[in-house]
């Protein structure tokens, strides 16, 4: 095919005008391509690569396509060639009717960068109908006075083709009173007329058979006949008259069939038949035919279908007024076609990307649509717009095209899906509005970091814990979606590379759990810190960190609170502190460190009133096994009145827990019921001996109570288990006081303290 009006055998030199519509680029020159109606689906139309001047690997990298005004597919591009092919047999009458020449505009449209081609594809007309007639039989009453020279005109015949296939020529068999002669109409058409050579004579011949055809242009040429009767009539010298030459009608698009449009008359001076008047249309085209009626008698021309300013904007219809004796008068409608606003404006989106990401830069094209409004005038121009607040904005391109745009930048947290409407209003009245909905996701980018739920964490464990115990979590959140928002949990390296981190503790990757690896020692390690990861899965991927401390809790005893009066001498025995191992052999062989606790000098006023000790015992074992008692010592200035315990719940806090208890504390309560007993009797005889010095005669006692106290302490510890302490009492002004207290320990691990004081005056 023969592309533009260039000479094919040059090189074609295309020139390109960069237009800044919005970032869009035209192309000013226009090319024209050619194809013959009826043509093969699939034909070759010509090559856009060659006009365009980029390479074919562009045309599918740019997202090439081919875009109809009508958004008919009437052509495809193949992106492997950049050939343009026939997409459907192309029918110029049904394309164009009798619009000449036939031309599709389209454009072919670039998207990535975006830019326009403007094209036009021209329908050629092949001589694919035959002239016809619309009546076959044409009737002629002609005077017989009619004067020689007299014409008569004819209905032409219909061409469904233009140009040279369309009617060229008519022809009428050889006769003695008629030639036939063409005239021009006012749209280009010929039409036929009879001419009368010779004056007709009824008395001989009444009647005329003649013969009229109709050629095209085409070759081979088509020809269509009508036959022609010639009556005769008497004399009849008056023809009708129109009253104007001319009817010029205004006629809304909208009408309602049957409108009446014009009623037109005529009048004709003749009587009788010579002035019974018939009117008709007069060698019109097929659209007036289709479209208008005329009433024979009284000469109304009414609407036989629908108007429609965007096809057709004016008519011109010619009529004549025919009397009963043939003569004829002529004249013209004038019909123009008001528009009227009965077309809404259509969106047409050809591109949409979604989802776009949020990260997109600013003035990303995120649609491509156009416009269009069959009205015209007010009624087709149009407005279009969007919704107020959003990080989008409407750029006109090209003809009526427009692109949507990102304006701002877009973060999915805060939305992740917008319904943009687009409102495309036209300027006519009434205005029509039309609405467009498009949905523009928004996918998920990794711009958030996890986020912990707090900067540091505390935790507490009691040391010999058991390995792999649960200690606590932590926990972080992300505000991302999808592998962006999953998070995973890790231990960062301590800033000292000393803390065996790695064999202390172990988190789960998964949910923030907190494990400890080993057992712990108080004695070893009180508290550690360490640092913890939150990193998300996306790319690249975002952490966070949090400080977490570790704590760990003793297992020893509750402290264990012991008076020692303030006039304790040097190497007063404070208390006693027994630990049994239930182990055997060397790891049941224990080192005390102040086994027994001594005053070390006299006690003063300036001493504090309440004293800590530590009390620490190991064993031989490996590792090395630890428990400790803590000793709260109360200094006193006396003693109050001994409570003794029941029986009853002095066998009940002994209750041994296995042989080996059972036999030290057996022994040891021997040895301490023969010393206290030693003890009584050596103050009952200490205080007899004073009783000559008193009228009683018998032995003073403070009354009171010191109540004891049981404490529960839980752990896995060596010396973790309840015990009570039992505290008995005794003494007077100027007598001898002293003072027992036990601590009986119930456990299969038992520690047993005694405190003896005794106090001279």
């Amino acid at each position: 095919m023969e592309l533009g009006k260039g000479n094919p055998q040059q090189i074609r030199q295309v020139l390109l005008f960069f237009v800044f519509l919005g970032g869009s680029l035209v192309c000013s020159e226009t090319w024209r391509y050619s194809v013959a109606e009826e043509t093969e689906i699939g034909s070759f139309i010509g090559n856009v690569v060659k006009d365009i001047g980029l390479g074919v690997e562009d045309l599918a990298a740019r997202g090439a396509r081919v875009i109809f005004d009508d958004y008919k597919p009437h052509l495809r591009l193949d992106l492997q060639t950049g050939n343009l092919l026939l997409n459907e047999q192309p029918d110029r009458e049904a394309l164009c009717d009798l619009t000449e020449p036939c031309i599709l505009h389209f454009q072919v449209l670039l998207e990535n960068p975006l830019q326009f081609f403007r094209a036009e594809l021209w329908v050629e007309d092949i001589n694919d109908h035959t002239p016809t007639f619309t009546n076959k039989h044409i009737l002629l009453k002609i005077s017989e006075s009619t004067a020689p020279g007299t014409s008569f005109q004819m209905d032409s015949a219909q061409d469904l083709d233009v140009g040279k296939n369309g009617v060229q020529n008519y022809t009428l068999n050889p006769n003695l009173h008629f030639h036939l002669k063409l005239q021009d109409s006012e749209d280009g058409r010929k039409y036929p007329e009879l001419l009368l050579d010779q004056p007709l004579d009824r008395e001989k011949e009444p009647e005329l058979r003649l013969t009229l055809t109709a050629l095209d242009g085409g070759s081979p040429a088509r020809s269509g006949t009508a036959l022609v009767r010639v009556l005769v009539l008497d004399i009849n010298d008056n023809a009708p008259q129109f009253e104007r030459s001319v009817y010029e009608v205004p006629i809304p698009e909208n009408s309602p069939l049957d409108f009446l449009v014009v009623r037109v008359s005529a009048t004709d001076l003749d009587a009788g038949i010579n002035g019974e008047l018939s009117y008709s249309f007069s060698h019109v085209s097929r659209d007036i035919q289709k479209t208008f009626e005329i009433h024979p008698i009284f000469g109304e021309v009414r609407l036989k279908a629908f108007l429609d300013f965007e096809l057709l904007q004016s008519y011109t219809i010619n009529i004549q007024a025919t009397d009963g004796g043939g003569l004829s008068g002529k004249s013209v409608i004038l019909v123009s076609v008001v528009d009227v606003n009965d077309n809404p404006p259509e969106v047409v989106v050809t591109s949409l990307t979604s989802p776009i990401p949020e990260n997109s830069s600013p003035e990303m094209v995120v649609a491509v649509f156009s416009l269009r409004d069959q009205d015209s005038g007010d009624n087709g121009r149009m407005v279009c717009s969007i919704q107020d607040n959003l990080p989008f904005l409407l750029k006109p391109n090209f003809k009526n095209f427009y692109t949507l745009e990102t304006e701002s930048p877009l973060d999915r947290e805060s939305k992740a899906e917008y319904i943009i409407t687009i409102t495309v209003t036209d300027m006519g009245t009434p205005r029509l509005k039309t609405e467009h909905n498009i949905t523009v996701l928004v996918s998920d980018v990794n711009d958030n970091a996890p986020t912990f739920t707090q900067t540091s964490y505390t935790l507490w464990v009691r040391e010999n814990n058991s390995p792999a115990l649960h200690i606590g979590s932590v926990s972080a959140t992300d505000t991302d979606a999808g592998a962006n928002a999953q998070v995973t949990y890790s231990l960062l390296p301590p800033p000292d590379p000393l803390v065996p981190l790695a064999s202390l503790v172990s988190i789960n990757p998964d949910n923030g759990h907190l494990f400890a690896l080993t057992s712990l020692d108080y004695e070893a390690l009180r508290a550690f810190e360490f640092h913890v990861g939150a990193t998300d899965r996306g790319s690249p991927a975002l952490s966070s960190q949090a400080l977490v401390r570790v704590l760990v809790a003793d297992n020893a005893s509750a402290p264990c609170t012991e008076l020692v009066p303030r006039a304790a001498e040097p190497g007063y025995l404070v208390t006693k502190v027994v630990a049994v191992d239930g182990d055997a052999g060397q790891n049941a062989w224990l080192s005390y460190q102040l086994l027994k606790v001594r005053t070390a000098r006299l006690l003063s006023e300036r001493d504090a009133p309440k004293q800590r000790l530590v009390v620490l015992v190991k064993d031989n074992g490996e590792p090395p096994l630890s428990a400790s008692v803590t000793l709260h010592v109360l200094l006193v200035d006396g003693f109050s009145q001994p409570y003794l315990p029941a029986p009853e719940a002095e066998a009940a806090a002994a209750a041994p827990a296995d042989p080996l208890t059972v036999y030290l504390v057996v022994a040891l309560a021997s040895v301490s019921s023969l010393f206290l007993f030693s003890v009584l009797v050596f103050v009952a005889v200490r205080l007899c001996r004073r009783a000559g010095a008193t009228s009683a005669g018998r032995c003073p006692v403070l009354e009171g109570h010191f109540p004891g106290h049981l404490v529960d302490v839980s752990g896995t510890g060596t010396l973790s288990q309840s015990y009570q302490y039992e505290v008995c009492l005794t003494g007077g002004t100027g007598t001898r006081e002293f003072k027992i207290i036990q601590l009986h320990y119930c456990s299969h691990k038992h520690l047993i303290f005694q405190l003896f004081v005794i106090k001279h005056y």
